[in-house]
């Protein structure tokens, strides 16, 4: 069995493997000089598993960290939505398209 962690960042929570890419919340707002080829490090690990044992964390654990390469920024799909009112003619229609981070996993 492969060794795999379990992270969280942008308030979501992700299982990660080495070598894994992963498309996550937008990282440069918090670290506006990241550029590409840059080393993400991920602190919030709340799980690691070597497929001899598992560690669970209370959230997170102590010490380890996850270590990946931020490769640049896309957009998501577009997510649409409808304001209606019945009886007045009221109507809107709007999208709107997440930017998002692609990161690959060099290290667990």
């Amino acid at each position: 069995m492969a060794k795999f962690a379990v992270i969280e960042t942008g308030g979501k929570q992700y299982k990660v493997a080495e070598g894994d890419v992963l498309d996550i919340e937008k990282l440069t707002k918090a670290n506006p000089k990241l550029a590409e080829g840059g080393k993400v490090v991920f602190d919030k690990v709340l799980l690691t598993d070597d497929g001899k044992s598992t560690k669970v964390g209370k959230p997170y654990l102590e010490g380890v960290t996850i270590e990946a390469t931020f490769e640049g920024e896309k957009k998501g799909k577009k997510v649409k939505g409808v304001k209606f009112k019945n009886k007045t003619g009221y109507r809107v229609k709007y999208g709107h398209r997440q930017t998002k981070a692609r990161v690959t996993v060099a290290k667990v």
